[in-house]
């Protein structure tokens, strides 16, 4: 009955205690811990984990490759070493395993080989579809148990709510580097600010010298090249986004990560970036190819 609620099932663990538990494992899968007693402070300072549970006696043979991602949310401001756990809905850090892209760990996987991927949801307020390119997955298992083969369903994305885990199985059949991320678009970027008015189709041209002349720093967004906008701040924060890819600049960090897979493989070796086979990449169109498809540049 020791489940860790204050006040429900045991008195809080004080400062300097030490608690001992002890519990028999009786079923196996993806589970989480953290704190339960203030989570709105603890968890929100990183008391939390997952917890993986292997069967005694499998009925499946286990996969070649096996990778486990906590999801979790912070408030962290510009400049600041400390997340704020006062903060109760408006997280500017999304994270997979506590860090953002480019920092997050890259799966790797060669051609053939079976991969699962289990997926907890820690954040504090935010569901989380976590979306795969370069394969389609089957979900096999929820912190409820193993689904049956006949229950098993394909997709592209899996919606991990708030509390709960998904675990998903696929063959790695398609070579190259795959983006691993969360759909909500401000789940994959950093430090991200609302309540700007929106000034999309408006020439502000005429203002930017008026505010270079109180701000001199000042440096205004236009509306083509956005992901070359690179602003100045605090060496200790993180960027909006932060991943030079074999194309140029990646235009997504935060709840980001990449799947690579290849022929060849050296465990433990970096794979670097996959090259393409010639003819298997989208280029620009040429003014005949435009024209043929009647399409006036």
């Amino acid at each position: 009955g020791m489940d860790g609620i204050g006040g429900l099932t045991q008195r809080p663990i004080l400062p300097g205690e030490t608690f001992k538990y002890e519990f028999e494992l009786r079923q196996h899968g993806t589970y989480m811990y953290h704190s339960h007693h203030d989570e709105m402070t603890q968890m929100a300072l990183g008391m939390m984990g997952m917890f993986v549970i292997h069967p005694r006696h499998p009925t499946e043979p286990p996969p070649d490759r096996d990778y486990t991602y906590l999801l979790s949310e912070w408030k962290l401001d510009v400049g600041a070493r400390r997340p704020d756990p006062n903060e109760m809905s408006d997280f500017n850090v999304l994270t997979f395993n506590a860090k953002i892209a480019p920092a997050t760990q890259s799966l790797v996987a060669r051609i053939g080989e079976r991969v699962r991927i289990r997926i907890g949801n820690l954040s504090a307020m935010d569901h989380h579809p976590i979306h795969l390119h370069g394969h389609a997955f089957r979900v096999v298992e929820t912190d409820g148990g193993v689904i049956s083969e006949p229950g098993r369903w394909p997709e592209v994305s899996v919606l991990v709510p708030v509390g709960s885990t998904r675990t998903v199985e696929f063959v790695a059949d398609n070579p190259g580097d795959w983006a691993l991320h969360c759909h909500m678009t401000h789940h994959v970027m950093t430090q991200m600010g609302h309540g700007i008015p929106n000034l999309i189709g408006v020439n502000a041209s005429r203002f930017d010298d008026k505010i270079a002349a109180v701000v001199p720093e000042f440096d205004a967004m236009g509306m083509s090249a956005h992901g070359e906008a690179d602003d100045s701040i605090p060496p200790n924060s993180l960027p909006m986004v932060g991943l030079r890819g074999p194309f140029g600049y990646v235009t997504m960090s935060g709840m980001f990560t990449l799947l690579k897979v290849r022929e060849r493989l050296d465990d433990g070796v970096e794979p670097g970036w996959y090259e393409h086979p010639e003819g298997t990449l989208a280029l620009p169109a040429s003014a005949d190819e435009l024209r043929a498809d009647g399409i006036e540049h």
